[in-house]
């Protein structure tokens, strides 16, 4: 395949999520194969998956979003399904050159980038590198910066590591993700301990030209209410990290994983964004 070229292909979303017509989809960058799901038709919205985590964390709001009239896509970083390249050596702009790439092979014109947690930050790359792919930045339950409660930091540590027995890290999971009341078993699976470690050192690697995002283009920030690992920030916290096109929406009984908790919610939020 030459670079820029794209295979396609088609299944069916799982049931939960409403039934929407799924297409995979594989475009190459240079040694870097990028795999992702789209739903629907329209204007783009571009959704990027938390740290370890791939496209499948948005087969139920994917076809939410795409029910309202947009194309949906959700690419799978290196090292999850069909994305495959370099896991050294990157940084946070790689990963959102990655995503770019997505848009072009796709055609369909700047995009609303959602970033769910550590996906905020490649949201945030993208809008610094390829601001003409970008219409509008959402971050959902976004760490604006890099400092973390220590407790929070072995929480996930501790959700994604094959040593510890399945009890474990669903303890682990429970205290970090997951509101009170609500069955963490659901991200049990789904965890890639190789590119958690390929994305952490990409992070690392970046310079800080990526972090105002909102001085670019306007953003919104979905808080959920029972975050633990990024508690509801103030607007004038975003502001200050953030820059001060950004706005702040709160969705309640929802912890950090909050896509599995509130996929309505959070499909709502972004439909108004995008709309």
């Amino acid at each position: 395949m030459q670079e820029g070229g794209v295979a396609r292909g088609s299944a069916r979303v799982p049931q939960r999520g409403g039934g929407s017509r799924m297409e995979t989809r594989t475009v190459v960058r240079g040694p870097a194969r990028i795999g992702w799901h789209a739903w629907g038709a329209g204007p783009a919205v571009l959704l990027l998956a938390s740290l370890g985590r791939g496209a499948e964390d948005f087969c139920e709001v994917g076809p939410l979003v795409a029910q309202a009239g947009f194309r949906v896509l959700a690419p799978d970083p290196r090292g999850i399904g069909e994305s495959e390249g370099p896991m050294h050596g990157l940084t946070l702009y790689h990963l959102a050159e990655d995503a770019a790439a997505v848009l072009a092979a796709e055609a369909v014109g700047p995009a609303l980038v959602a970033g769910h947690a550590f996906g905020n930050w490649v949201a945030r790359a993208l809008s610094a590198c390829r601001p003409q792919a970008v219409r509008r930045v959402a971050l959902l339950a976004a760490s604006v910066t890099q400092t973390l409660d220590p407790a929070m930091r072995a929480a996930i540590n501790g959700s994604f590591d094959p040593a510890l027995s399945e009890a474990e890290r669903l303890g682990h999971l429970q205290r970090g993700y997951f509101a009170p009341g609500h069955d963490a078993r659901v991200w049990l699976a789904g965890w890639h301990p190789p590119v958690a470690a390929m994305q952490r050192e990409a992070t690392a690697a970046t310079d800080d030209h990526w972090r105002r995002c909102a001085d670019r283009h306007e953003t919104l920030y979905v808080a959920a209410a029972q975050d633990m690992i990024a508690p509801v920030p103030t607007l004038e916290a975003l502001r200050a990290a953030l820059g001060d096109s950004v706005t702040l929406s709160v969705i309640e009984d929802a912890g950090h994983a909050l896509l599995p908790e509130q996929p309505r919610a959070v499909a709502e939020a972004l439909i108004r964004f995008a709309t």
